[in-house]
């Protein structure tokens, strides 16, 4: 593969995309392919981190994001690549990605009539090869003899020895390796991500790049709900959602404080606001997408946050309560 076919030439305006400036030039493959995601035209972009994502894409860093849960840290990733035209591949580190998934087996396949085995490469060297973004969704949730194939290509030459072929790989110049993780590599304080890991620390000082993405501004989140709901995009609209975001925060600082064990992420809100429109009922809705899922002695205080913010309507806390009554 002529590798200067494969380079991102088009240069683009940072500002004008992603709105901020850089220091350094960003560019975008000229054509787009069946890889590249789907560009949302409604995404809201951190400036951070998306700045530490645009040093991965264009100055080949390791990047790693981490962040609490439904704060859209692989979408962040995968929304850069789409405005840059760049193939992307994410692969989630759940418990059944083995080694051999990764890197690949030999295999009995037919070849002019005959059995032969032969080597098929696995996902990673499949991606080594080509200009990808490789994303490693749920890092710290990986199995440690899969984490440690990783750490190789966290070196600074990123070279992959190859021991069932018996040689070394160099990654495709436009190759790109990134991960998102919820916990760091810490351990999970907040008990919340059951199956992750702490990781490495020699592995994650490998990462040159490590950014953190947590919740938005409430105005931010505000217009995330409006995009991902329009019927809401009216003035009566408008306050639902500010009051819908008003109690995912109190639900937020309530976890902080440790008066609660769960809280809702701007994911959570989205489902409730579509919920809404699905069901006509904004406590029916809230129940469902929220409230069903948390303990049943903290449900009381979280329908105190509910009441507080929709000025404690009986139309509005009844489902609630019945809820809670039950």
């Amino acid at each position: 593969m002529n590798q200067n076919l494969t380079a991102p030439q088009q240069p683009i305006n940072v500002e004008q995309t992603f709105g901020f400036k850089t220091n350094f030039q960003v560019c975008a493959f000229e054509s787009t392919s069946e890889a590249v995601p789907v560009i949302d035209p409604d995404y809201q972009f951190d400036p951070d981190v998306t700045l530490a994502i645009l040093a991965g894409f264009c100055a080949n860093r390791r990047t790693l994001i981490q962040g609490l849960h439904g704060t859209g840290k692989s979408s962040h990733i995968e929304q850069v690549a789409a405005r840059l035209n760049w193939p992307c591949m994410r692969i989630n580190l759940d418990g059944q990605i083995s080694r051999l998934d990764l890197i690949g087996k030999e295999s009995i396949v037919l070849e002019q009539g005959h059995q032969v085995t032969k080597f098929q490469e696995g996902l990673l060297l499949q991606c080594l090869q080509k200009p990808v973004a490789l994303v490693l969704d749920e890092y710290d949730a990986g199995r440690p003899d899969v984490m440690f194939v990783i750490q190789q290509l966290l070196e600074q030459n990123g070279q992959y020895t190859s021991l069932e072929q018996g040689k070394v790989m160099t990654p495709h110049r436009n190759f790109r390796l990134f991960a998102t993780c919820n916990t760091l590599g810490l351990g999970d304080s907040y008990g919340m991500y059951s199956g992750t890991h702490v990781l490495n620390q020699s592995q994650l000082d490998r990462w040159t790049v490590i950014a953190t993405l947590n919740y938005l501004s409430a105005q931010h989140e505000v217009s995330i709900v409006l995009a991902k709901a329009p019927y809401l995009n009216n003035p009566s609209g408008r306050r639902l959602a500010r009051q819908m975001v008003a109690t995912a925060q109190l639900t937020r600082s309530g976890f902080e404080a440790g008066d609660i064990s769960i809280l809702m992420s701007p994911r959570t809100v989205i489902t409730w606001a579509q919920n809404i429109d699905l069901l006509g009922d904004i406590a029916s809705a809230f129940r469902l997408s929220f409230l069903n899922r948390c303990d049943g002695e903290e449900r009381a205080l979280i329908s105190e946050y509910y009441q507080r913010c929709f000025d404690g309507s009986p139309e509005a806390t009844l489902p609630i309560q019945k809820e809670l009554a039950s």
